[in-house]
């Protein structure tokens, strides 16, 4: 072998290494695990399934619930949502946040109802009917919405107006049409509605609070539309967290509620929803009322069980008052 041969082969080793990594990459099986992605399916007859897509055809789909895997024809979906959506709520919380699927419960810190006025008044709305108007409050980015079941009772047609923060600090406000109404309950004088997406907004949520226990002289505030004064916040404390009407339990709060703020949320000062403001009494000052959260949490966990019936705009279970007592000593009359 030359000299000249001998240095051409020492260039090369180095170089042998280097070509076996290749040609073993090129070689090797590359396995690819196909992504799953989370819903949550409303089926025609009403209920309602969160789980992961296995697997869709062009007539059916695989859902893995947790427990099981379960075949749902396409023709028996209602609707179809990302299950996902619902932590872009949680994003920018700095507290303890649980998603409970349609509302997040938060333990947030205190801050100054200047700021949270700030932070968590572009989540309440105003909602219109042809009758009048009241206040409601949003709960995902999927649009659901609550406000009072007298506020949209025997309507169908229903708008809400959305207050967006602009860059600069300034409000805008957008009317949005054809609100929907999923859920009714006219003994808890709840409501659950829900506004259309809107491709250029991302809308702004509220957290519920986590315990939901007040104390008396506890601070609350108040945000609403009161006699269609958009945007009115005030403040107040609780009062009693437990003033019985009719067989519900209502917080008593000093906070100013009047016509138009009905629907809209109780605040702690942490920025916690703890009640749905929903009446005063008239002719006296500072005498407020608001649903319990827990009463809140009741409704939105048994939805379907309040489901609207579109062919009925007066849905709602009403069941019969039993037969009184038979009086053994004077029975009735053949």
């Amino acid at each position: 072998m030359t000299v000249e041969h001998e240095r051409q082969r020492q260039h090369r080793q180095p170089l042998l290494p280097v070509v076996r990594a290749l040609l073993a990459a090129s070689l090797a099986v590359v396995i690819v695990i196909p992504a799953v992605s989370a819903e949550e399916i409303q089926l025609k007859t009403g209920q309602r399934l969160v789980g992961d897509i296995l697997k869709e055809t062009t007539e059916e789909l695989y859902l893995d619930v947790g427990v099981d895997v379960i075949r749902i024809p396409l023709g028996r979906i209602a609707t179809r949502v990302a299950a996902s959506e619902d932590d872009d709520a949680i994003e920018n919380a700095d507290g303890a946040v649980r998603n409970q699927g349609v509302y997040a419960t938060a333990q947030l810190p205190e801050r100054s109802i200047r700021e949270l006025s700030e932070t968590y008044g572009e989540g309440v709305v105003l909602v219109q009917t042809p009758s009048g108007l009241g206040s409601g409050f949003i709960l995902n980015t999927r649009g659901y919405c609550v406000t009072n079941y007298h506020v949209v009772e025997q309507e169908t047609r229903i708008a809400v107006t959305i207050f967006h923060k602009t860059p600069q600090g300034d409000f805008t406000r957008r009317r949005i049409e054809n609100v929907k109404i999923l859920a009714l309950n006219p003994f808890f004088d709840l409501a659950l509605l829900r506004i259309p997406e809107q491709a250029d907004l991302k809308f702004q949520t509220v957290f519920l609070a986590e315990a939901g226990e007040q104390f008396e002289g506890e601070e609350v505030f108040a945000i609403g539309n009161p006699l269609g004064l958009e945007r009115s916040v005030s403040q107040g404390i609780v009062s009693t967290r437990n003033r019985s009407f009719e067989g519900i339990v209502y917080i008593q709060t000093t906070a100013q509620i009047n016509p138009g703020n009905s629907g809209g949320p109780l605040f702690n000062r942490r920025g916690e929803v703890v009640g749905v403001t929903n009446m005063k009494i008239s002719g006296g000052e500072g005498l407020g009322f608001a649903i319990p959260v827990g009463y809140l949490k009741h409704f939105l966990r048994n939805r379907d069980a309040f489901a609207f019936d579109q062919n009925n705009p007066n849905t709602g279970y009403r069941y019969l008052e039993p037969p009184a007592r038979r009086n053994a000593e004077n029975p009735p009359a053949p």
